[in-house]
């Protein structure tokens, strides 16, 4: 069967007492998704800085480099909605600790119960600068039972060349989780998704936070929608978009995306930019 149902969270942050409140929020979308038959979810970037607003218990803020201790339970809490719901579970994207170095890491749950990752390969000056985050170095595509999918993190959709590489390893399907405060970085994403939609035909879905996090530094503004975004082409959208949700709103969107189409319009559609790439004078990758 060549269809397969998307659900994106819109994912409300807002600033909570317990590691078992961020646990009943997620579990909601979840079982909201669930309800609507979804197959794969997908939650936003950086969407556990909500565990930074619990605080040490003096009163105290926590920091960028206390996240990395919630892994574990993190990593445990999804992998259990995974095996319980049967659905695949793009975890957003959480801070993980390797040595001395932190990485924005995205999180493929699987109903079987294996974790896949994905270091966010291109980051932000403000990662570098304010939360002293390093870049992952490799692309993973990964194998599912409804295809391949790559899991592409914000900045890294606003960079053809990593999304063409996905597109030339077998992914029909960029999940890219974001995370935006204002309007600019937004629509850098959104429009970015679109036009690798187009180069590469493939599906991306998309999604952002929403909500205000007070106490946590680069966090306090959220501006976020989520997105299935299609090529542009006769059989889908004429705008490329399959579903979006509402701006800044709590809220999960859900779609049906048809393997099918794509393998058409590669063929026969009105322009076949895949095939009709020039490789004779750029490469996938060396």
């Amino acid at each position: 069967m060549s269809k397969i149902r998307v659900s994106a969270v819109q994912y409300h942050l807002h600033t909570i007492d317990s590691f078992e409140q961020f646990a009943l929020q997620s579990e909601h979308y979840i079982k909201t998704a669930q309800e609507f038959g979804a197959e794969f979810v997908l939650f936003p970037e950086f969407f556990t800085t909500q565990l930074m607003s619990i605080g040490d218990g003096n009163g105290n803020v926590l920091t960028i480099n206390d996240l990395p201790d919630f892994t574990d339970r993190y990593r445990a809490l999804f992998s259990s909605f995974a095996k319980r719901t049967n659905m695949h579970i793009i975890g957003g994207t959480h801070v993980v600790r390797r040595g001395d170095r932190l990485y924005n890491t995205a999180h493929l749950f699987y109903p079987d119960g294996r974790i896949a990752e994905q270091a966010k390969l291109h980051i932000t000056p403000t990662e570098v600068h304010e939360w002293n985050m390093a870049p992952g170095d490799g692309l993973q595509i990964f194998e599912t039972s409804k295809g391949k999918i790559a899991m592409l993190t914000c900045y890294d959709i606003e960079f053809p060349e990593i999304v063409r590489m996905a597109k030339a390893k077998g992914a029909d399907i960029i999940f890219c989780p974001s995370c935006t405060d204002d309007r600019h970085g937004f629509y850098r994403v959104r429009y970015t998704s679109h036009a690798r939609a187009v180069e590469n035909q493939v599906y991306v879905v998309l999604t952002g936070t929403v909500g205000a996090l007070p106490t946590v530094d680069f966090m306090r503004a959220n501006y976020g929608q989520a997105a299935v975004i299609t090529p542009n082409d006769i059989p889908f959208p004429p705008r490329g978009i399959m579903v979006e949700g509402e701006l800044n709103d709590d809220m999960i969107v859900t779609a049906d995306l048809d393997l099918e189409l794509l393998y058409q319009v590669r063929e026969r559609g009105s322009v076949t930019t895949w095939r009709d790439r020039r490789t004779d004078l750029y490469t996938d990758w060396s």
